[in-house]
């Protein structure tokens, strides 16, 4: 489990930091290993990633098609690097098939070599599962269970809210808020993500933090 010692959600920028909250912006390296549950099982990390600034200029082009800003593309750089310094790389990456989430990717795997490990499967019904109230988390269960394998312990699924955010709160029991470039670490227990989702259930993910590309790491 990551030792952070900050409220939740664990990441805040430097607007909102407190004279008495010790902030980095060049935070240690987590192990890669978190802390075993009671029983034993292996750790389930579940990384919930909406897809970094995207542009409107183009007005002809339809909403899957819009790219990415300047911004965006340094966001998900920015992002990809906190990830790496926790520790979460993803194994597997599970990501809608929109322009601006295939673009977030790509800036991310330019920016740290870790992600461009990773097995990388494009879902097109991540893009409309997003837009249906209430249908996510068990959509992202179903994929995440059908692409995944025991070995596999942390997964990134990449996609557009509302549905991400109602996934990540759903399945920690939390309020969770994502802006672009957002991303939500979910952890639970299991021999299998079955196992995991299964034992978890709704409200049992355990939020480790939230992610955000201008944001500095309390600890």
């Amino acid at each position: 489990m990551l030792s952070f010692q900050c409220p939740s959600p664990f990441f805040f920028s430097g607007q909102n930091r407190t004279t008495t909250t010790s902030c980095s912006t060049a935070p240690p390296r987590a192990s890669t290993e978190l802390t075993a549950s009671p029983s034993s099982l292996i750790s389930r990390r579940l990384i919930l990633l909406r897809h970094a600034h995207s542009s409107w200029d183009h007005l002809s082009l339809k909403d899957h098609d819009r790219p990415l800003t300047k911004t965006g593309h340094a966001d998900a750089a920015k992002v990809a690097q906190i990830l790496s310094s926790l520790g979460w790389l993803p194994q597997l990456i599970l990501s809608s098939d929109a322009t601006r989430t295939k673009e977030t990717l790509k800036s991310m795997q330019a920016q740290v070599d870790g992600f461009m490990e990773a097995n990388v499967h494009f879902i097109p019904s991540f893009y409309s599962i997003a837009a249906m109230d209430g249908q996510t988390a068990d959509h992202l269960q179903h994929i995440i269970s059908k692409y995944s394998s025991p070995d596999i312990t942390t997964v990134m699924c990449m996609g557009h809210n509302k549905g991400w955010e109602e996934a990540a709160s759903m399945l920690s029991g939390a309020s969770v808020k994502l802006k672009t470039c957002n991303a939500a670490l979910l952890l639970a227990f299991g021999n299998s993500w079955d196992d995991a989702f299964a034992m978890a259930g709704p409200g049992g993910w355990k939020l480790e933090g939230i992610v955000a590309p201008d944001n500095t790491i309390c600890v």
